[in-house]
């Protein structure tokens, strides 16, 4: 779609404008990561501050040739990354097939994540999200119809949001996230959509039932070191996962009892350890959680995603719609 086009191509400003510090040799690493104390902010907040990165080529559940594989030796991971790179490769689209970006405006990652897990969903243990036959009926439906009205398409592709937690899924680009504290409040710029997220840290309850919200209504409190995010209140317009990169969780609706518990804890001088659990019974058996690392990314610089300016997806998409209904009349 255009209006990702518009936004990735600050990928290329990236590579440009920024400046890119020397690495450090492993053994000062090694030093760095011992003598690493967790910060704090000038009110006492553990420090979360700044620009974190999720690129990953992990996917985002198990595949079925790891069913029971956790982890990834390290040989395991090496090869994993080769194939990743060798099949970065550009080709041209088949006969029909508008195609889509070349390799230069994606920012998928290269790397599986540091933990070197087989998913990103860790819980329930096989790496499988427990999606009912309900909502996978309703994904596909949406799917379906998407050229018969813009209320069958992604919240994404109509500029909407992504949804959260689905905007902290990594992507195919613009996997970047601000993070800034104030006394009070912590809050998170997400590089897509530009969406900002307030979230109160004073023990004020939810608001009230009848108040029902995209992207639900966060509150945030402090467990030790980890900032504990619980958000309920949603509408049932959105979905829980909107990038291609969450595969057969994209399109998966939300429904009203949607309710999730996001955990950031600093464990180290570039690293955030992000996991969340999301319980939404119309939706899944039971509820499940996702976990992955944020990276520090000092010299990202995050540009604005002008979704709506550049977006001509929706009147494209419609209007092939109505072409192909003439045509079969």
């Amino acid at each position: 779609m255009q209006h990702r086009f518009f936004a990735i191509l600050t990928l290329v400003f990236l590579a440009v404008l920024a400046v890119a510090s020397p690495p450090l040799a492993a053994d000062e690493k090694v030093r760095s990561a011992k003598s690493w104390v967790s910060p704090s902010t000038p009110d006492g907040q553990p420090d979360l501050q700044g620009v974190w990165t999720n690129a990953t080529i992990t996917p985002f559940e198990r595949p079925d040739e790891l069913a029971n594989k956790a982890v990834l030796t390290p040989a395991e991971a090496a090869e994993l990354e080769k194939r990743a790179a060798e099949g970065r490769v550009d080709r041209p689209p088949k006969p029909g097939d508008v195609g889509s970006y070349n390799q230069a405006w994606f920012d998928s990652g290269t790397k599986v994540v540091s933990t070197r897990q087989t998913s990103l969903v860790v819980d329930p243990p096989d790496g499988r999200v427990p999606v009912t036959a309900a909502a996978e009926a309703q994904r596909d439906y949406n799917a379906a119809h998407n050229a018969d009205s813009y209320q069958y398409m992604s919240v994404w592709d109509r500029c909407i949001t992504r949804g959260v937690p689905a905007g902290m899924f990594p992507a195919g680009y613009n996997n970047a996230y601000q993070i800034l504290q104030i006394p009070g409040y912590v809050v998170i710029f997400y590089e897509m959509i530009h969406e900002t997220r307030i979230i109160p840290l004073d023990g004020r309850p939810h608001v009230s039932a009848g108040i029902r919200l995209w992207n639900g209504d966060s509150r945030g409190h402090w467990e030790g070191h980890t900032l504990v995010v619980d958000t309920t209140n949603y509408n049932s317009k959105g979905s829980i996962g909107t990038s291609a990169a969450t595969a057969r969780i994209k399109g998966i609706p939300q429904s009203e009892a949607l309710h999730v518990v996001e955990r950031f804890t600093r464990t180290g001088p570039d690293t955030i350890g992000y996991e969340v659990t999301i319980d939404d019974p119309p939706m899944y058996t039971r509820p499940w959680k996702a976990a992955f690392p944020l990276s520090l990314a000092t010299n990202y610089r995050i540009y604005e995603y002008a979704c709506h300016e550049g977006n001509h997806a929706v009147e494209n998409v419609l209007s092939g719609g109505r072409a192909l209904d003439k045509a079969v009349r």
